[in-house]
């Protein structure tokens, strides 16, 4: 977590997603939070191995192997997964599906054998 573009560590988190009750480290009174009151929060989540963002997905390149299949418009999430959905194609974010996802070059290699009847 950064409050005001510094880095802040969360000692204890509390209430509900939608009204948190956030304790941070040096901050040990309520005086010590108000003089905190406005200044800009940003909270950043780690993402584990082969995690990725939505975001950082669509507008991709999907390919198979050498084969262009499109480009990610957008994240659809099904019941049993997430899926890329490529031209109206949905492709299911899954090991059998999906080879491999280079974010830095834009790039995703599914294979279509799993994914086409």
């Amino acid at each position: 977590m950064y409050v005001d573009g510094a880095p802040r560590v969360v000692e204890r988190l509390a209430g509900t997603r939608d009204k948190p009750i956030v304790r941070l480290a040096g901050c040990a009174s309520r005086e010590d939070a108000e003089a905190m009151r406005g200044r800009p929060l940003e909270v950043v989540e780690a993402l584990g191995e082969d995690e990725f963002w939505a975001r950082d997905l669509v507008g991709c390149v999907v390919v198979d192997g050498a084969r262009e299949v499109g480009v990610v418009d957008r994240m659809v999430a099904l019941p049993s997964c997430e899926a890329l959905e490529v031209g109206g194609l949905l492709i299911p974010m899954v090991r059998d599906a999906v080879r491999s996802i280079d974010v830095a070059a834009r790039r995703i290699d599914v294979d279509m054998g799993f994914v086409e009847p």
